[in-house]
Protein backbone atom coordinates (compact mmCIF):
# COMPACT_ATOMS: atom_id res chain seq x y z
CA UNK A 1 0.00 0.00 0.00
CA UNK A 2 2.76 2.36 0.95
CA UNK A 3 4.58 1.56 -2.29
CA UNK A 4 1.44 2.31 -4.31
CA UNK A 5 1.03 5.68 -2.59
CA UNK A 6 4.66 6.57 -3.31
CA UNK A 7 4.19 5.66 -6.97
CA UNK A 8 1.09 7.85 -7.20
CA UNK A 9 2.92 10.75 -5.58
CA UNK A 10 5.85 10.31 -7.97
CA UNK A 11 3.55 10.22 -10.99
CA UNK A 12 1.72 13.30 -9.75
CA UNK A 13 4.98 15.20 -9.29
CA UNK A 14 6.17 14.22 -12.76
CA UNK A 15 2.86 15.36 -14.22
CA UNK A 16 3.12 18.75 -12.53
CA UNK A 17 6.74 19.09 -13.66
CA UNK A 18 5.81 18.22 -17.23
CA UNK A 19 3.08 20.85 -17.27
CA UNK A 20 5.46 23.43 -15.80
CA UNK A 21 8.08 22.60 -18.45
CA UNK A 22 5.45 22.88 -21.17
CA UNK A 23 4.39 26.28 -19.85
CA UNK A 24 8.02 27.39 -19.77
CA UNK A 25 8.49 26.22 -23.34
CA UNK A 26 5.40 28.10 -24.52
CA UNK A 27 6.58 31.29 -22.83
CA UNK A 28 9.96 30.89 -24.52
CA UNK A 29 8.32 30.35 -27.93
CA UNK A 30 6.06 33.37 -27.40
CA UNK A 31 9.00 35.64 -26.59
CA UNK A 32 11.01 34.25 -29.50
CA UNK A 33 8.08 34.92 -31.84
CA UNK A 34 8.07 38.53 -30.68
CA UNK A 35 11.73 38.97 -31.59
CA UNK A 36 13.67 37.23 -28.84
CA UNK A 37 14.43 38.28 -25.29
CA UNK A 38 17.56 40.28 -26.18
CA UNK A 39 15.73 42.34 -28.79
CA UNK A 40 12.76 42.85 -26.46
CA UNK A 41 15.00 44.11 -23.66
CA UNK A 42 16.91 46.42 -26.01
CA UNK A 43 13.79 48.62 -26.12
CA UNK A 44 14.07 51.26 -23.40
CA UNK A 45 11.15 53.53 -24.32
CA UNK A 46 7.97 52.84 -26.27
CA UNK A 47 5.36 55.22 -27.67
CA UNK A 48 2.06 54.40 -29.36
CA UNK A 49 -0.51 56.61 -31.05
CA UNK A 50 -3.82 55.51 -32.50
CA UNK A 51 -7.58 55.85 -32.53
CA UNK A 52 -10.14 54.30 -30.22
CA UNK A 53 -13.76 53.69 -31.20
CA UNK A 54 -16.21 52.94 -28.41
CA UNK A 55 -19.54 51.11 -28.46
CA UNK A 56 -21.39 54.37 -29.22
CA UNK A 57 -19.31 54.97 -32.33
CA UNK A 58 -17.36 57.86 -30.84
CA UNK A 59 -13.73 58.10 -31.89
CA UNK A 60 -10.89 59.41 -29.75
CA UNK A 61 -7.18 59.92 -30.37
CA UNK A 62 -5.18 57.92 -27.87
CA UNK A 63 -1.54 57.65 -26.92
CA UNK A 64 0.64 55.69 -24.55
CA UNK A 65 4.27 56.15 -23.57
CA UNK A 66 6.27 53.67 -21.48
CA UNK A 67 9.77 53.93 -20.08
CA UNK A 68 11.76 51.36 -18.17
CA UNK A 69 11.40 50.06 -15.62
CA UNK A 70 7.71 50.81 -14.93
CA UNK A 71 6.72 54.33 -15.98
CA UNK A 72 3.63 54.86 -18.12
CA UNK A 73 1.51 57.75 -19.41
CA UNK A 74 -1.78 57.34 -21.30
CA UNK A 75 -3.78 60.07 -23.03
CA UNK A 76 -7.21 60.23 -24.62
CA UNK A 77 -8.21 63.28 -26.67
CA UNK A 78 -11.74 64.02 -27.86
CA UNK A 79 -13.86 67.14 -28.32
CA UNK A 80 -10.87 69.38 -27.67
CA UNK A 81 -10.14 67.86 -24.24
CA UNK A 82 -7.41 65.46 -23.15
CA UNK A 83 -7.60 63.02 -20.26
CA UNK A 84 -4.33 61.79 -18.74
CA UNK A 85 -3.45 58.80 -16.60
CA UNK A 86 0.15 58.32 -15.50
CA UNK A 87 2.29 56.29 -13.13
CA UNK A 88 5.71 57.51 -12.04
CA UNK A 89 6.93 54.22 -10.60
CA UNK A 90 5.33 54.71 -7.20
CA UNK A 91 2.22 56.88 -7.54
CA UNK A 92 -0.61 57.07 -10.05
CA UNK A 93 -2.26 60.35 -11.01
CA UNK A 94 -4.79 61.58 -13.57
CA UNK A 95 -6.76 64.44 -15.05
CA UNK A 96 -10.37 63.71 -16.07
CA UNK A 97 -11.81 66.74 -17.92
CA UNK A 98 -14.66 64.63 -19.33
CA UNK A 99 -15.89 64.26 -15.76
CA UNK A 100 -15.40 67.93 -14.99
CA UNK A 101 -12.07 67.38 -13.25
CA UNK A 102 -9.45 69.41 -15.06
CA UNK A 103 -6.99 69.60 -12.17
CA UNK A 104 -4.61 66.68 -11.55
CA UNK A 105 -5.66 64.24 -8.83
CA UNK A 106 -4.23 61.12 -7.25
CA UNK A 107 -5.55 57.89 -8.70
CA UNK A 108 -7.66 55.56 -6.57
CA UNK A 109 -6.83 51.88 -6.17
CA UNK A 110 -9.59 50.73 -8.52
CA UNK A 111 -8.27 52.67 -11.52
CA UNK A 112 -4.59 52.30 -10.61
CA UNK A 113 -4.86 48.49 -10.71
CA UNK A 114 -5.39 48.55 -14.47
CA UNK A 115 -2.65 51.12 -15.07
CA UNK A 116 -0.13 48.99 -13.18
CA UNK A 117 -0.62 46.26 -15.77
CA UNK A 118 0.21 48.78 -18.49
CA UNK A 119 3.30 49.91 -16.56
CA UNK A 120 4.94 46.47 -16.81
CA UNK A 121 7.23 47.37 -19.69
CA UNK A 122 7.78 43.87 -21.07
CA UNK A 123 4.56 42.30 -19.86
CA UNK A 124 4.05 39.57 -17.25
CA UNK A 125 5.72 36.76 -19.22
CA UNK A 126 9.20 38.31 -19.36
CA UNK A 127 11.18 37.42 -16.21
CA UNK A 128 7.91 36.18 -14.74
CA UNK A 129 9.51 34.28 -11.84
CA UNK A 130 11.62 37.28 -10.78
CA UNK A 131 8.44 39.37 -10.77
CA UNK A 132 6.71 36.87 -8.49
CA UNK A 133 4.38 35.63 -11.23
CA UNK A 134 3.57 31.95 -11.76
CA UNK A 135 2.46 30.28 -14.99
CA UNK A 136 0.55 27.11 -15.83
CA UNK A 137 -0.29 25.51 -19.15
CA UNK A 138 -3.99 24.62 -19.28
CA UNK A 139 -4.04 22.84 -22.64
CA UNK A 140 -5.96 23.65 -25.81
CA UNK A 141 -8.99 25.94 -26.04
CA UNK A 142 -10.95 27.81 -28.69
CA UNK A 143 -10.84 31.51 -29.60
CA UNK A 144 -13.62 32.43 -32.02
CA UNK A 145 -13.73 28.82 -33.19
CA UNK A 146 -9.98 28.50 -33.75
CA UNK A 147 -7.54 26.39 -31.76
CA UNK A 148 -5.45 28.17 -29.15
CA UNK A 149 -2.98 27.29 -26.38
CA UNK A 150 -4.08 28.52 -22.96
CA UNK A 151 -1.74 29.77 -20.23
CA UNK A 152 -2.72 31.02 -16.79
CA UNK A 153 -0.49 33.69 -15.29
CA UNK A 154 -1.04 34.45 -11.61
CA UNK A 155 0.51 37.80 -10.78
CA UNK A 156 2.27 38.55 -7.52
CA UNK A 157 -0.70 40.64 -6.37
CA UNK A 158 -3.12 37.75 -6.96
CA UNK A 159 -4.64 38.98 -10.23
CA UNK A 160 -4.93 36.38 -13.00
CA UNK A 161 -4.37 36.70 -16.74
CA UNK A 162 -5.25 33.93 -19.17
CA UNK A 163 -3.11 34.10 -22.31
CA UNK A 164 -4.30 32.43 -25.51
CA UNK A 165 -1.50 31.71 -27.99
CA UNK A 166 -1.81 30.97 -31.69
CA UNK A 167 -0.53 27.36 -32.03
CA UNK A 168 1.22 28.21 -35.31
CA UNK A 169 2.92 31.52 -34.49
CA UNK A 170 2.89 31.32 -30.66
CA UNK A 171 1.91 35.00 -30.53
CA UNK A 172 -0.79 35.90 -28.02
CA UNK A 173 -4.18 36.54 -29.60
CA UNK A 174 -6.35 37.00 -26.51
CA UNK A 175 -6.02 37.87 -22.85
CA UNK A 176 -8.70 37.39 -20.21
CA UNK A 177 -7.88 39.53 -17.19
CA UNK A 178 -9.28 38.93 -13.71
CA UNK A 179 -8.51 41.65 -11.18
CA UNK A 180 -9.43 41.43 -7.53
CA UNK A 181 -10.16 44.83 -6.00
CA UNK A 182 -11.68 45.26 -2.54
CA UNK A 183 -13.12 41.78 -2.43
CA UNK A 184 -14.72 41.83 -5.89
CA UNK A 185 -13.47 40.42 -9.19
CA UNK A 186 -13.40 42.44 -12.39
CA UNK A 187 -13.08 40.65 -15.71
CA UNK A 188 -12.24 41.93 -19.16
CA UNK A 189 -11.26 40.40 -22.46
CA UNK A 190 -8.55 41.82 -24.73
CA UNK A 191 -8.16 40.53 -28.30
CA UNK A 192 -4.97 41.50 -30.14
CA UNK A 193 -3.87 41.03 -33.73
CA UNK A 194 -2.40 42.61 -36.88
CA UNK A 195 1.15 42.14 -35.60
CA UNK A 196 3.89 44.15 -37.28
CA UNK A 197 7.63 44.43 -36.56
CA UNK A 198 9.04 47.63 -35.13
CA UNK A 199 12.83 47.64 -34.83
CA UNK A 200 12.79 43.84 -34.78
CA UNK A 201 10.06 43.39 -32.16
CA UNK A 202 6.52 42.28 -33.02
CA UNK A 203 3.69 44.49 -31.73
CA UNK A 204 -0.08 44.16 -32.21
CA UNK A 205 -1.65 47.04 -34.13
CA UNK A 206 -5.25 46.02 -33.48
CA UNK A 207 -6.77 45.76 -29.99
CA UNK A 208 -10.37 45.03 -29.06
CA UNK A 209 -11.43 44.95 -25.43
CA UNK A 210 -14.35 45.05 -23.05
CA UNK A 211 -16.13 43.06 -20.34
CA UNK A 212 -16.75 39.35 -20.90
CA UNK A 213 -20.34 39.98 -21.97
CA UNK A 214 -19.22 42.60 -24.52
CA UNK A 215 -15.58 41.96 -25.42
CA UNK A 216 -15.65 44.29 -28.43
CA UNK A 217 -16.87 47.32 -26.51
CA UNK A 218 -13.96 49.41 -27.70
CA UNK A 219 -11.64 48.91 -30.65
CA UNK A 220 -8.21 50.49 -30.91
CA UNK A 221 -6.41 50.87 -34.22
CA UNK A 222 -2.76 51.65 -33.61
CA UNK A 223 -1.38 53.98 -36.24
CA UNK A 224 2.22 54.33 -35.10
CA UNK A 225 4.66 52.73 -32.66
CA UNK A 226 8.07 54.25 -31.97
CA UNK A 227 10.79 52.83 -29.76
CA UNK A 228 13.90 54.14 -28.02
CA UNK A 229 12.84 57.76 -28.23
CA UNK A 230 14.21 60.34 -25.81
CA UNK A 231 11.41 60.70 -23.24
CA UNK A 232 11.72 63.14 -20.32
CA UNK A 233 10.92 61.90 -16.80
CA UNK A 234 8.60 64.89 -16.48
CA UNK A 235 6.08 63.15 -18.74
CA UNK A 236 5.32 60.77 -15.86
CA UNK A 237 6.17 62.87 -12.81
CA UNK A 238 3.57 64.02 -10.32
CA UNK A 239 2.36 67.55 -11.09
CA UNK A 240 3.59 70.20 -8.66
CA UNK A 241 0.13 70.64 -7.12
CA UNK A 242 0.00 66.96 -6.13
CA UNK A 243 3.52 67.02 -4.73
CA UNK A 244 2.47 69.89 -2.50
CA UNK A 245 -0.63 67.96 -1.39
CA UNK A 246 1.49 64.96 -0.46
CA UNK A 247 3.79 67.17 1.63
CA UNK A 248 0.76 68.45 3.51
CA UNK A 249 -0.21 64.92 4.45
CA UNK A 250 -3.37 62.77 4.19
CA UNK A 251 -6.70 64.53 4.13
CA UNK A 252 -5.28 67.76 2.72
CA UNK A 253 -5.92 66.96 -1.00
Amino acid sequence: MRHAVMVLVAVSCLSVLARAQTAEELVSKNLQAKGGIDKIKSVKTWRMTGRLKNARGRVAVIGQTNMRPDLVRQTLTMQGMTAIQAYDGSTGWQTQPFRGRKEPELMGEDILRGLLLASDFDGPLVDYAAKGNTIEYLGHDLVDGDDALRLRITLKNGDIIYYYLDPDTYLDIRKEIQQFVRGSMRERVVDVGSYKPVDGVMYPFSISEGPKNNPGAQVTTIEKIEVNLAVPDSDFALPASLKQSQKQGPGKN
